[in-house]
């Protein structure tokens, strides 16, 4: 566990930021920084942002609890460090290349399909996600006490980047072991394995993303954030009964987007 420490900012008299100290919390110069790390590796923590990605599966909370360290430490919620997002690009691309593989894609249509799930599933996807959530919790989630504290729109992109990797790593990782000799099989035992990682990979998403709100304390209510659980339980039991293959419907839809 990190140690908590308490770092003061610079003030002026009347208690307030400093000119200077202030525009270096805007949102814009956080964003600079953050990009301008984006190129230089050796400044990267690959190290830490590794044992989030373990403990994004075995205990989550443990990756929300560094980022009260970094609140802080460095007055603000979002990661500084681009570490983690350049991780989990490595691992979109060698996962989707394997999946190109084992649904026997050519080289082309590989690299659309790369392009498609990094492009549209993650950043496209995760924009639009961060976005909805970030106006969602600031307007209805933010304690009446707490106006003062918002919901930076960079730790709402940080908070799907943490649930999307255990849904990429089990969807497009630990899903290519089973998909041809077991889940795309057209039999019951097929999608019932294929539809219950589907359930555990969209149930950690959930569970991820929850765990992420709640940690901030001013908001409120954010226990709604696990209702999603409800239907998506019931989906599970529905696609069993009617037999519907989540699975087989993923691979149709990659090979018509790679058409």
């Amino acid at each position: 566990m990190l140690p908590s420490i308490s770092v003061t900012s610079p003030v002026q008299g009347n208690g307030s930021l400093s000119s200077r100290d202030a525009a270096r919390h805007t949102a814009g110069a956080k964003r600079y920084k953050y990009l301008r790390r984006l190129f230089r590796f050796r400044q990267m923590d690959f190290e830490f942002a590794a044992w989030q990605m373990l403990y994004l599966f075995t205990s989550p909370q443990r990756v929300y609890r560094n980022f009260h360290y970094r609140k802080q430490t460095k007055d603000q919620w979002a990661r500084d460090d681009p570490a983690f997002l350049v991780l989990l690009s490595i691992w979109l691309c060698v996962s989707t290349i394997g999946f190109g593989f084992v649904l026997d894609m050519g080289f082309f249509e590989t690299i659309k399909l790369l392009l498609w799930v990094v492009f549209i599933d993650c950043v496209g996807v995760g924009l639009l996600i961060s976005t909805l959530m970030w106006f969602v919790s600031n307007k209805y989630l933010v304690k009446r006490q707490s106006r003062d504290s918002d919901v930076e729109w960079g730790y709402a992109f940080d908070v799907h980047l943490n649930a999307f990797y255990p849904l990429l790593v089990i969807l497009h990782f630990i899903q290519l072991f089973f998909i041809n000799y077991v889940i795309l099989t057209d039999t019951f035992i097929g999608y019932f394995i294929g539809n219950t990682l589907w359930l555990t990979a969209v149930g950690y998403y959930i569970y991820v993303t929850f765990l992420g709100y709640s940690a901030l304390p001013f908001l409120k209510n954010t226990v709604i954030l696990l209702y999603p659980f409800a239907p998506l339980i019931l989906l599970y039991g529905l696609s069993l009964a009617l037999g519907w293959n989540f699975t087989h419907t993923l691979c149709s839809f990659y090979k018509y987007r790679v058409k």
